[in-house]
Protein backbone atom coordinates (compact mmCIF):
# COMPACT_ATOMS: atom_id res chain seq x y z
CA UNK A 1 0.00 0.00 0.00
CA UNK A 2 1.49 3.89 -0.76
CA UNK A 3 1.87 5.78 1.52
CA UNK A 4 -0.80 8.14 2.71
CA UNK A 5 -0.50 11.84 3.38
CA UNK A 6 -3.75 13.76 4.30
CA UNK A 7 -5.16 16.91 5.72
CA UNK A 8 -8.89 16.77 6.23
CA UNK A 9 -10.88 20.14 6.68
CA UNK A 10 -13.72 19.28 9.03
CA UNK A 11 -16.99 21.45 9.55
CA UNK A 12 -17.96 21.84 13.24
CA UNK A 13 -20.04 19.16 14.47
CA UNK A 14 -19.15 16.74 11.24
CA UNK A 15 -17.84 13.80 13.51
CA UNK A 16 -14.12 13.99 12.99
CA UNK A 17 -13.21 12.60 16.35
CA UNK A 18 -15.47 9.67 15.61
CA UNK A 19 -14.26 9.59 11.57
CA UNK A 20 -10.57 9.14 13.27
CA UNK A 21 -11.41 6.51 16.15
CA UNK A 22 -13.09 4.65 13.33
CA UNK A 23 -9.88 5.23 10.96
CA UNK A 24 -7.65 3.85 13.78
CA UNK A 25 -9.80 1.10 14.83
CA UNK A 26 -9.20 -0.53 11.09
CA UNK A 27 -5.40 -0.94 11.54
CA UNK A 28 -3.62 -3.62 13.28
CA UNK A 29 -0.21 -1.61 13.19
CA UNK A 30 0.95 0.86 15.65
CA UNK A 31 -1.63 4.31 15.83
CA UNK A 32 -0.59 7.76 17.40
CA UNK A 33 -3.31 10.08 17.95
CA UNK A 34 -2.26 13.31 19.06
CA UNK A 35 -3.93 16.59 19.67
CA UNK A 36 -3.18 19.81 21.18
CA UNK A 37 -5.38 20.42 24.44
CA UNK A 38 -5.76 17.79 27.16
CA UNK A 39 -9.72 18.70 26.76
CA UNK A 40 -9.23 16.94 23.36
CA UNK A 41 -6.63 13.83 24.61
CA UNK A 42 -9.94 13.38 27.37
CA UNK A 43 -12.99 13.94 24.94
CA UNK A 44 -10.96 11.18 21.95
CA UNK A 45 -10.45 8.32 24.83
CA UNK A 46 -13.88 8.79 25.89
CA UNK A 47 -14.87 8.20 23.04
CA UNK A 48 -12.87 4.96 21.87
CA UNK A 49 -14.57 3.23 24.66
CA UNK A 50 -17.86 4.80 24.12
CA UNK A 51 -17.40 2.93 20.82
CA UNK A 52 -15.39 0.13 21.15
CA UNK A 53 -15.37 -0.42 24.73
CA UNK A 54 -11.86 0.02 24.95
CA UNK A 55 -8.83 1.56 23.31
CA UNK A 56 -7.01 -1.07 21.80
CA UNK A 57 -3.53 -1.96 22.93
CA UNK A 58 -1.98 -0.65 19.36
CA UNK A 59 -3.33 3.14 19.72
CA UNK A 60 -1.46 5.54 21.20
CA UNK A 61 -3.37 8.54 22.41
CA UNK A 62 -1.73 11.52 23.67
CA UNK A 63 -1.11 15.51 23.63
CA UNK A 64 0.93 17.28 21.36
CA UNK A 65 3.44 18.78 23.84
CA UNK A 66 3.44 15.36 25.65
CA UNK A 67 4.43 13.76 22.80
CA UNK A 68 7.26 15.73 21.56
CA UNK A 69 8.60 15.64 24.91
CA UNK A 70 8.30 11.93 24.54
CA UNK A 71 9.50 11.08 21.44
CA UNK A 72 11.18 14.33 20.19
CA UNK A 73 13.29 15.69 23.18
CA UNK A 74 14.07 12.62 25.64
CA UNK A 75 16.16 10.07 23.08
CA UNK A 76 17.87 12.10 20.82
CA UNK A 77 18.35 15.27 23.47
CA UNK A 78 22.09 15.01 23.74
CA UNK A 79 22.92 16.53 20.86
CA UNK A 80 21.95 20.13 22.26
CA UNK A 81 22.03 19.86 25.50
CA UNK A 82 23.65 17.35 28.37
CA UNK A 83 21.23 18.13 31.26
CA UNK A 84 18.53 16.95 32.94
CA UNK A 85 15.42 18.27 31.19
CA UNK A 86 12.76 18.22 34.37
CA UNK A 87 9.54 18.60 32.07
CA UNK A 88 7.47 21.41 30.21
CA UNK A 89 6.92 24.89 31.92
CA UNK A 90 3.85 26.57 30.11
CA UNK A 91 4.15 29.91 28.55
CA UNK A 92 1.38 31.85 27.46
CA UNK A 93 3.31 34.84 25.92
CA UNK A 94 7.08 34.26 23.99
CA UNK A 95 9.70 33.08 25.74
CA UNK A 96 13.49 34.06 26.74
CA UNK A 97 12.88 36.41 23.80
CA UNK A 98 16.25 38.25 23.70
CA UNK A 99 18.17 35.45 24.11
CA UNK A 100 20.48 34.12 21.52
CA UNK A 101 19.35 30.85 20.19
CA UNK A 102 23.25 29.78 20.85
CA UNK A 103 22.58 30.21 24.76
CA UNK A 104 20.59 26.75 24.62
CA UNK A 105 20.35 26.95 28.66
CA UNK A 106 18.61 30.24 28.75
CA UNK A 107 16.94 30.06 25.16
CA UNK A 108 14.88 26.67 25.40
CA UNK A 109 14.67 26.53 29.36
CA UNK A 110 13.70 27.76 32.40
CA UNK A 111 15.86 28.24 35.76
CA UNK A 112 14.61 25.03 36.67
CA UNK A 113 15.32 23.01 33.48
CA UNK A 114 11.81 23.18 32.03
CA UNK A 115 11.55 23.47 28.28
CA UNK A 116 9.21 26.56 27.81
CA UNK A 117 6.36 25.09 25.49
CA UNK A 118 6.45 27.73 22.57
CA UNK A 119 10.13 26.69 22.14
CA UNK A 120 9.41 22.79 22.24
CA UNK A 121 8.71 21.48 18.59
CA UNK A 122 11.89 24.26 17.98
CA UNK A 123 13.95 22.08 19.72
CA UNK A 124 12.65 18.90 18.46
CA UNK A 125 13.26 19.89 15.06
CA UNK A 126 17.21 20.84 15.76
CA UNK A 127 17.52 17.16 17.86
CA UNK A 128 16.51 15.78 14.43
CA UNK A 129 18.18 18.72 12.60
CA UNK A 130 22.05 17.72 14.61
CA UNK A 131 21.15 13.74 14.58
CA UNK A 132 20.83 13.64 10.95
CA UNK A 133 17.35 12.79 11.13
CA UNK A 134 17.32 10.47 13.60
CA UNK A 135 13.97 11.89 15.94
CA UNK A 136 11.53 11.51 13.00
CA UNK A 137 13.01 7.89 11.83
CA UNK A 138 12.48 6.82 15.25
CA UNK A 139 9.52 7.68 15.62
CA UNK A 140 8.25 6.37 12.10
CA UNK A 141 9.71 2.81 13.38
CA UNK A 142 7.36 3.02 16.15
CA UNK A 143 3.96 3.89 14.71
CA UNK A 144 2.63 3.48 11.18
CA UNK A 145 0.04 5.53 11.64
CA UNK A 146 0.03 9.22 12.96
CA UNK A 147 -3.34 11.14 12.99
CA UNK A 148 -3.10 14.32 14.11
CA UNK A 149 -6.47 16.21 15.25
CA UNK A 150 -7.79 19.86 15.68
CA UNK A 151 -4.28 20.47 13.54
CA UNK A 152 -5.78 24.13 13.40
CA UNK A 153 -4.30 24.56 16.37
CA UNK A 154 -0.29 23.93 15.44
CA UNK A 155 2.19 27.06 14.27
CA UNK A 156 6.01 27.78 13.72
CA UNK A 157 8.24 24.98 14.05
CA UNK A 158 4.89 22.66 14.47
CA UNK A 159 4.41 23.01 10.98
CA UNK A 160 7.93 22.34 10.15
CA UNK A 161 7.57 18.95 12.10
CA UNK A 162 4.20 17.94 10.19
CA UNK A 163 6.64 18.61 7.18
CA UNK A 164 9.11 15.95 8.48
CA UNK A 165 6.46 13.82 9.26
CA UNK A 166 4.92 13.67 5.73
CA UNK A 167 9.03 12.52 4.60
CA UNK A 168 8.70 9.98 6.90
CA UNK A 169 7.43 5.85 6.14
CA UNK A 170 4.68 6.48 8.63
CA UNK A 171 1.05 7.28 7.25
CA UNK A 172 0.07 11.27 7.98
CA UNK A 173 -3.25 12.04 8.38
CA UNK A 174 -4.21 15.37 9.68
CA UNK A 175 -8.06 16.37 10.60
CA UNK A 176 -8.73 20.36 11.56
CA UNK A 177 -11.37 22.73 11.32
CA UNK A 178 -9.09 25.79 10.26
CA UNK A 179 -12.36 28.28 11.08
CA UNK A 180 -12.03 27.09 15.10
CA UNK A 181 -7.94 28.48 15.31
CA UNK A 182 -8.93 29.70 18.87
CA UNK A 183 -5.27 28.64 20.67
CA UNK A 184 -1.81 29.37 19.63
CA UNK A 185 1.20 26.80 20.75
CA UNK A 186 3.21 30.07 20.35
CA UNK A 187 4.80 33.24 19.49
CA UNK A 188 7.64 31.98 17.09
CA UNK A 189 8.54 34.28 13.93
CA UNK A 190 9.04 31.07 11.88
CA UNK A 191 6.15 30.46 9.63
CA UNK A 192 4.35 33.45 10.39
CA UNK A 193 2.53 33.93 7.11
CA UNK A 194 0.68 30.59 8.39
CA UNK A 195 -0.36 31.92 11.69
CA UNK A 196 -4.53 31.80 12.54
CA UNK A 197 -5.25 28.34 10.90
CA UNK A 198 -4.23 28.58 7.23
CA UNK A 199 -2.53 25.10 7.23
CA UNK A 200 -3.95 24.44 3.52
CA UNK A 201 -1.92 27.65 2.47
CA UNK A 202 1.06 25.99 4.24
CA UNK A 203 0.80 22.60 2.88
CA UNK A 204 -0.04 24.32 -1.08
CA UNK A 205 3.28 26.23 -0.50
CA UNK A 206 5.78 24.50 1.62
CA UNK A 207 4.86 20.53 1.32
CA UNK A 208 4.46 21.31 -3.08
CA UNK A 209 6.58 18.46 -3.34
CA UNK A 210 5.48 15.94 -0.55
CA UNK A 211 2.09 14.85 -2.35
CA UNK A 212 -0.31 15.66 0.23
CA UNK A 213 -3.58 15.24 -0.42
CA UNK A 214 -6.33 18.44 0.56
CA UNK A 215 -10.01 16.84 0.86
CA UNK A 216 -12.18 19.41 1.94
CA UNK A 217 -15.37 16.92 0.91
CA UNK A 218 -15.48 13.96 3.15
CA UNK A 219 -16.21 15.94 6.58
CA UNK A 220 -17.74 18.93 5.31
CA UNK A 221 -20.80 18.84 7.25
CA UNK A 222 -22.46 18.99 10.01
CA UNK A 223 -24.48 16.36 12.17
CA UNK A 224 -24.83 19.03 15.03
CA UNK A 225 -25.80 22.69 13.30
CA UNK A 226 -28.78 23.05 11.64
CA UNK A 227 -29.31 24.24 7.82
CA UNK A 228 -29.91 27.85 9.08
CA UNK A 229 -27.18 27.69 12.06
CA UNK A 230 -24.27 26.43 9.30
CA UNK A 231 -25.52 29.05 6.74
CA UNK A 232 -24.69 32.08 8.87
CA UNK A 233 -21.56 30.74 11.02
CA UNK A 234 -20.08 30.38 7.21
CA UNK A 235 -20.67 34.56 6.76
CA UNK A 236 -17.09 34.64 8.67
CA UNK A 237 -15.12 32.52 6.20
CA UNK A 238 -16.71 32.67 2.87
CA UNK A 239 -13.82 31.17 1.37
CA UNK A 240 -15.24 27.88 2.45
CA UNK A 241 -17.82 25.51 0.75
CA UNK A 242 -20.40 26.27 3.14
CA UNK A 243 -21.49 23.06 5.21
CA UNK A 244 -24.36 20.58 4.98
CA UNK A 245 -26.70 20.08 7.62
CA UNK A 246 -27.35 16.47 8.52
CA UNK A 247 -29.12 17.37 11.33
CA UNK A 248 -33.23 18.08 10.92
CA UNK A 249 -34.96 17.63 14.23
CA UNK A 250 -37.85 18.92 14.16
CA UNK A 251 -38.22 21.76 17.33
CA UNK A 252 -40.09 25.20 17.91
CA UNK A 253 -37.67 28.58 18.04
CA UNK A 254 -34.80 27.35 15.45
CA UNK A 255 -32.27 29.65 13.62
CA UNK A 256 -30.69 33.23 14.57
CA UNK A 257 -32.22 35.42 17.12
CA UNK A 258 -31.51 38.45 18.42
CA UNK A 259 -32.76 39.03 22.33
CA UNK A 260 -33.34 42.83 23.52
CA UNK A 261 -30.94 43.48 26.80
CA UNK A 262 -34.02 43.81 28.78
CA UNK A 263 -35.67 40.51 27.71
CA UNK A 264 -32.85 38.03 28.56
CA UNK A 265 -33.90 37.00 32.08
CA UNK A 266 -37.50 35.80 30.43
CA UNK A 267 -35.91 34.30 27.03
CA UNK A 268 -33.25 32.12 29.69
CA UNK A 269 -36.15 31.17 31.68
CA UNK A 270 -38.03 29.86 28.55
CA UNK A 271 -35.49 28.07 26.52
CA UNK A 272 -32.59 26.90 29.17
CA UNK A 273 -29.59 28.03 26.23
CA UNK A 274 -26.09 28.11 27.39
CA UNK A 275 -24.51 31.46 28.15
CA UNK A 276 -21.79 32.26 26.16
CA UNK A 277 -19.40 35.35 26.40
CA UNK A 278 -15.83 36.13 25.71
CA UNK A 279 -14.31 36.69 29.06
CA UNK A 280 -15.45 36.47 32.80
CA UNK A 281 -15.30 40.75 32.65
CA UNK A 282 -18.67 40.34 30.83
CA UNK A 283 -21.52 40.46 33.78
CA UNK A 284 -24.41 37.42 33.05
CA UNK A 285 -27.05 36.12 34.08
CA UNK A 286 -25.05 34.36 37.12
CA UNK A 287 -27.74 31.75 38.46
CA UNK A 288 -27.73 29.97 34.48
CA UNK A 289 -25.26 28.01 33.18
CA UNK A 290 -22.23 30.33 31.28
CA UNK A 291 -19.16 29.35 29.70
CA UNK A 292 -16.22 31.75 27.59
CA UNK A 293 -16.15 31.06 24.30
CA UNK A 294 -12.79 29.25 23.91
CA UNK A 295 -14.20 26.96 26.72
CA UNK A 296 -16.91 25.37 24.44
CA UNK A 297 -14.98 24.30 21.61
CA UNK A 298 -15.69 20.94 21.04
CA UNK A 299 -18.84 21.15 22.92
CA UNK A 300 -22.42 20.66 21.37
CA UNK A 301 -25.39 22.07 23.00
CA UNK A 302 -29.61 22.81 21.99
CA UNK A 303 -29.43 26.50 22.34
CA UNK A 304 -27.03 29.49 23.29
CA UNK A 305 -27.41 33.10 24.08
CA UNK A 306 -24.28 35.30 22.87
CA UNK A 307 -23.18 38.04 24.42
CA UNK A 308 -21.27 39.79 21.60
CA UNK A 309 -18.26 42.19 22.02
CA UNK A 310 -18.76 45.42 20.15
CA UNK A 311 -16.50 44.41 17.00
CA UNK A 312 -18.78 41.11 16.39
CA UNK A 313 -21.90 43.37 16.57
CA UNK A 314 -19.75 46.00 14.11
CA UNK A 315 -19.18 42.68 11.93
CA UNK A 316 -22.81 41.98 12.33
CA UNK A 317 -24.58 45.00 11.49
CA UNK A 318 -22.07 46.44 9.73
CA UNK A 319 -20.04 44.23 7.73
CA UNK A 320 -16.58 45.48 9.52
CA UNK A 321 -14.18 42.69 9.30
CA UNK A 322 -13.09 41.08 12.26
CA UNK A 323 -9.30 39.98 13.74
CA UNK A 324 -8.61 36.12 13.44
CA UNK A 325 -8.76 35.66 16.71
CA UNK A 326 -11.84 36.86 17.16
CA UNK A 327 -13.46 35.71 14.00
CA UNK A 328 -12.40 31.83 15.03
CA UNK A 329 -14.18 32.51 18.90
CA UNK A 330 -17.29 33.88 17.39
CA UNK A 331 -17.74 30.69 15.24
CA UNK A 332 -16.90 28.59 17.85
CA UNK A 333 -19.73 30.52 19.95
CA UNK A 334 -22.30 30.08 16.66
CA UNK A 335 -21.64 26.34 15.95
CA UNK A 336 -22.30 24.85 19.36
CA UNK A 337 -25.66 25.34 18.85
CA UNK A 338 -28.34 22.57 17.71
CA UNK A 339 -30.99 24.44 17.20
CA UNK A 340 -30.98 28.28 18.02
CA UNK A 341 -28.30 30.77 18.66
CA UNK A 342 -29.40 33.78 20.45
CA UNK A 343 -27.34 37.37 19.98
CA UNK A 344 -27.93 40.02 23.02
CA UNK A 345 -28.37 43.09 21.13
CA UNK A 346 -31.27 46.11 21.56
CA UNK A 347 -32.42 46.05 18.31
CA UNK A 348 -34.89 49.11 17.16
CA UNK A 349 -38.48 47.39 16.21
CA UNK A 350 -37.71 48.82 12.49
CA UNK A 351 -34.50 47.13 11.62
CA UNK A 352 -33.95 43.78 9.80
CA UNK A 353 -30.92 41.67 9.44
CA UNK A 354 -30.71 39.03 7.21
CA UNK A 355 -30.96 35.80 8.68
CA UNK A 356 -31.34 37.01 11.71
CA UNK A 357 -34.97 37.55 13.46
CA UNK A 358 -36.23 40.05 15.86
CA UNK A 359 -37.45 38.04 19.25
CA UNK A 360 -40.37 39.66 21.16
CA UNK A 361 -41.67 38.92 23.86
CA UNK A 362 -45.27 36.67 23.33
Amino acid sequence: MSKINKLIIAAAGAGKTTYLINEALKQDKEVLITTYTEANESEIKKKFIEINGAIPKNVTIQTWFSMLLQHGVKPYQDYLTDKKINGMILVNQQSSQYIRESNIDKHYFSREYKIYSDKLSKFVFKSNEKSDGAVFDRLSRIYSYIFIDEVQDLAGYDLELIKLLFQTNSNIVLVGDPRQTTYSTHWEKKNKQYQDGKIKEFIQSECKKLAVEIDEISLNCSYRNNQIICNFSSKLFPEYVVPISKQNDEVEHRGIFFIKESDIDVYLAQYQPLQLRVDRRKQVNPSLSVMNFGESKGLGFDRVLIYPTQKILDFILKNKSLDGTSRAKFYVAITRARHSVGIVYTYSDKSSIDEIENWKLQ
